[in-house]
């Protein structure tokens, strides 16, 4: 993320106007050696290996939290104090707890001008900005039903070695907070209606992992006779659910679907129409209008790359196409209209909580035999939760 972020930064400004150009002026990392080495490849002149240095800076705007979920709540408190805005990764916190915290500092802090935003990168593909618009349109009608699911395989194999993402002291959840935040995210931005109850069940295929190995992309291989350690969050969790406006929705979130390398998908029927999205073909919506003449009827699929699409316009010629990089420059181009507007930009934390409380009855309900479970959006949670 600090790669795809750093890029982000950089490239926004020569593709979407701004009238002031950030610079990523200091990376953080708690190595000192890796943190060099990276400053050097992404050519960033400064490094510090606490991130208090950094917040303490009069020179620095915007404090980018891209580490592991345990940290996220210490630094954008602190962040958030010292008048900083603050850009975080999804989820945006490792409990409910936490996340109503920073948004509650988020709230105070916006009194005074500072913006906070979270990252859910995925609101930014065009196409599912698209699918937005049409519900926004009422081209789908009323909304019956939410299907979605976020399939990977990185951890199919069962020696790919123990990293934080399996960790819960560090990441919270397994497949449910890493990606099954962004479906939660995505279902519930796109219909406009909240989550308001829960049946689910949560797995772990693979209890034990080595704890040495080669780091490959996500996952990786394990060292000969390497020591096992345990995975202590979730490997895959599925769930139904209930949406403030009537729909019913099923979700499904796994890292071991053996063949699915990033099947985001989403679809969504109406009483007028569906849309059917899968980032595995991120430049393309399929669109079926039950208006149309029964003899002429069937899904139409949208190359969403023209010019009338959303964030196509800065970009390449008709048919060219946009890749998942180009996901973080359209979500920095978005915070930077938002500063340069003195608006609040979206997602802003209190969006943010409203998925991490999802989170938070997913792994109730599973924890309670999959019996259904309230997602109480409004009051503070009781202490303990």
């Amino acid at each position: 993320m600090g790669v795809a972020h750093t890029h982000a930064w950089r490239t926004a400004p020569r593709f979407f106007p701004m009238t002031r150009t950030p610079e990523v002026a200091l990376l953080v990392g708690r190595d000192e050696a890796r943190t060099r080495e990276a400053a050097a490849r992404l050519q960033i002149a400064e490094i510090e290996t606490d991130w208090r240095r950094a917040v303490e800076r009069e020179d620095i705007d915007i404090v980018d939290i891209c580490t592991p979920g345990n940290t996220h709540a210490e630094i954008a408190l602190a962040a958030l104090a010292a008048g900083k805005h603050v850009l975080c990764e999804k989820p945006l916190a490792n409990s409910v707890s936490e996340a109503e915290a920073m948004t509650a500092a988020a709230q105070k802090a916006a009194v005074h001008g500072v913006r906070s935003f979270c990252g859910f990168s995925y609101r930014r593909t065009p196409a599912l900005a698209l699918a937005k618009r049409f519900v926004e349109e009422g081209r789908l009608g009323d909304i019956r039903h939410v299907r979605a699911q976020y399939l990977q395989d990185w951890l199919s194999d069962a020696d790919a070695p123990l990293n934080w993402r399996l960790d819960k002291d560090k990441a919270g959840s397994g497949a449910l907070g890493d990606i099954g935040a962004h479906s939660v995210d995505a279902a519930q931005w796109v219909c406009g209606q909240q989550i308001e109850g829960v049946s689910a069940m949560m797995h772990t295929f693979v209890e034990s992992r080595p704890v040495a190995g080669t780091a490959e992309g996500l996952g990786g291989s394990a060292a000969a006779g390497a020591e096992r350690g345990p995975v202590t969050v979730d490997d895959a969790a599925a769930f139904t659910a209930r949406f403030s406006g009537g729909a019913i929705g099923v979700f499904e979130s796994t890292r071991f679907a053996l063949g699915r390398r990033n099947a985001n998908r989403l679809e969504i029927n109406g009483s007028l129409g569906s849309i059917a999205f899968d980032f595995e073909r991120m430049n393309q919506l399929e669109y079926f209008d039950g208006r149309d003449d029964q003899a002429a009827q069937g899904f139409r699929t949208i190359q969403v790359t023209d010019a009338v699409h959303p964030y196509t316009d800065h970009w390449w010629p008709v048919g060219h196409g946009l890749g998942y990089g180009d996901l973080f420059v359209h979500q920095v181009a978005d915070v930077v209209a938002a500063l340069e507007s003195d608006a609040s930009p979206r997602p802003d934390f209190s969006d943010a909580l409203t998925v991490q409380r999802v989170l938070h009855a997913v792994e109730a309900s599973a924890g309670d035999g999959s019996r259904y479970t309230p997602v109480d959006q409004t009051a503070e949670l009781r202490a303990g939760n």
